[in-house]
């Protein structure tokens, strides 16, 4: 299972500058609270949504996050593959993915 975060890489990508770290894992969690309400909005087009996981999955990336990136690159794919059952059963998994690296910092 993909760590919840990698804070080697996130070090690398902030080049060990703490406050800035602190900086972009705050606008990683601004993200989250913009992206997830639509994700889990039944009501938007597959695509949206997919457009969503797709975004939520760089920023992810680019933290270190690596399980929500997983599990939102998972999510987009079943949304671009009309595989509604599978995105379903994903959304759970990654709405706790996102609250439990979220609570690491």
């Amino acid at each position: 299972m993909e760590t919840l975060l990698d804070r080697a890489h996130l070090d690398r990508q902030t080049f060990g500058d703490a406050d800035l770290a602190r900086e972009v894992l705050a606008l990683f969690a601004g993200q989250c609270d913009r992206l997830m309400p639509g994700l889990a909005d039944p009501e938007q087009a597959p695509e949206a949504r997919a457009d969503l996981a797709h975004t939520l999955k760089g920023s992810a990336l680019g933290v270190g996050a690596d399980r929500v990136a997983a599990l939102a690159g998972q999510l987009e794919a079943a949304l671009r593959g009309g595989d509604g059952a599978t995105a379903r059963n994903l959304e759970p998994a990654l709405a706790r993915a996102v609250r439990e690296t979220l609570a690491l910092f």
